[in-house]
């Protein structure tokens, strides 16, 4: 292959996991490399892990609000929502952000560790009745799902229909869900008239949990409007539950198929949290977010135009030569390990410091409860060039320890 034939762009390529091979030549090659787009306007790929970071930096030269995705989406289409903080540029964005900060401090995630703990010990005990599971819908779905509902304040009754609606939004290019464009922005429209209805019960009638404190937090004397907490739920929902389910499935996984980095942890569970590093570098929760060049500009020693797509792989950045030593290697014991799969900069993910404490009490527990968890077939991935998702993952487990 050469970077003029190379294609990372059709889904199909991502259903045996990333094509590492063609990140690798175009980080070797072609950097910053124009990548046709068979229904659009093409786009700049990013590569190279020093270019990604320089340019998440850089909102005032790559902006966000134009759209995050490859995809020019259509005028209305809900994907493209400016009141999401992730599509938000300065200043606004830094203002939301200090606003829905509020709900992500120290104190409020510190004090879930107990029960995320809980959740996972019932999940565990009810997947080993049966002598097996589905790891990814039973263990590694549930669990960040009902932690982000609890915080929200989310009725159980209710919580069947956030995991529909936020399985149908990721795994909208898999035809195996068969979600047509319509019914996608559907589901965002049904999730924002949910959220106001949320809010307003809040407004009215405050609780102990995070929606309340959301709605009751000022800067500089406002307060998040109804279309704006209408955007940081459909983020949370998504987002908090999405990604940190694709953490955890990918990451036992990575464990499943390197069993000995996985006897590794199990002989010395201090590595545990470089091994989630590790899991985050190796196979991150999403393979790229686009910017947009605010003006004409250079990468690379390439001339970028002003309105020319840029869209940063982190799943190539993370495994850059220059950054990591044997980068195709998993290895738990990583470090340092400067992988991007938060991203940074200004838009670094505000839920960063609730998936590592989801994901470090899931695997202490599995790895102490369940340390001949195994494979009882293939692990199905999503079609999808944007989610690095495991749709099934099917385990056998024997009962657990106590």
């Amino acid at each position: 292959m050469t970077p003029e034939t190379i294609d990372i762009l059709d889904p199909d390529l991502y259903l045996a996991g990333a094509p590492h091979d063609r990140f690798e030549i175009l980080r070797r090659e072609a950097p910053v490399y124009w990548h046709p787009e068979p229904a659009g306007r093409g786009f700049w790929a990013i590569t190279r892990h020093a270019d990604v970071a320089r340019i998440s930096r850089d909102p005032a030269a790559f902006c966000s609000g134009r759209g995050l995705f490859i995809e020019d989406l259509p005028p209305g289409d809900m994907r493209d929502n400016p009141d999401v903080m992730i599509m938000m540029d300065p200043p606004r964005h830094g203002r939301f952000r200090a606003l829905v900060s509020k709900g992500f401090t120290p104190r409020v995630i510190q004090r879930l560790e107990s029960h995320v703990r809980e959740l996972v010990t019932r999940l565990i005990d009810d997947a080993c009745e049966r002598g097996g599971c589905d790891f990814t819908s039973d263990i590694a779905g549930k669990l960040p799902l009902a932690v982000i509902l609890e915080m929200l304040g989310v009725p159980r009754e209710d919580q069947e229909q956030m995991l529909d609606w936020t399985t149908r939004f990721f795994g909208a290019s898999d035809p195996a869900y068969g979600v047509t464009p319509e019914e996608l922005n559907a589901v965002l429209h049904n999730m924002n008239a949910y959220a106001h209805q949320l809010a307003e019960q809040r407004r009215k009638e405050p609780k102990d949990d995070m929606l309340s404190l959301l709605m009751a937090a000022e800067v500089d004397g406002e307060k998040l409007s109804y279309t704006e907490f209408g955007g940081f739920f459909n983020l949370l929902l998504t987002a908090g539950h999405d990604t940190t389910k694709n953490l955890i499935s990918n990451g036992m996984l990575a464990l499943l198929e390197h069993p000995d980095q996985r006897r590794r942890l199990l002989d010395d569970p201090s590595l545990l949290p470089t091994a989630i590093e590790e899991m985050l570098r190796f196979t991150p929760p999403v393979y790229y977010f686009r910017r947009s060049a605010v003006r004409d500009t250079e990468i690379g020693g390439q001339r970028i135009a002003a309105g020319d797509k840029v869209v940063l792989w982190y799943v190539s950045a993370n495994r850059d030569e220059a950054v990591f030593s044997d980068p195709h290697k998993f290895d738990v014991g990583r470090t340092p390990n400067e992988h991007l799969s938060f991203g940074i900069g200004p838009h670094v993910c505000l839920g960063l410091v609730l998936a590592r404490l989801e994901a470090r009490v899931a695997f202490e527990e599995l790895l102490r409860r369940l340390p001949d968890l195994e494979l009882a077939g293939p692990a199905v991935r999503l079609r999808s060039n944007w989610v690095s998702g495991v749709k099934a993952m099917p385990v056998r487990c024997a009962r657990p320890a106590r």
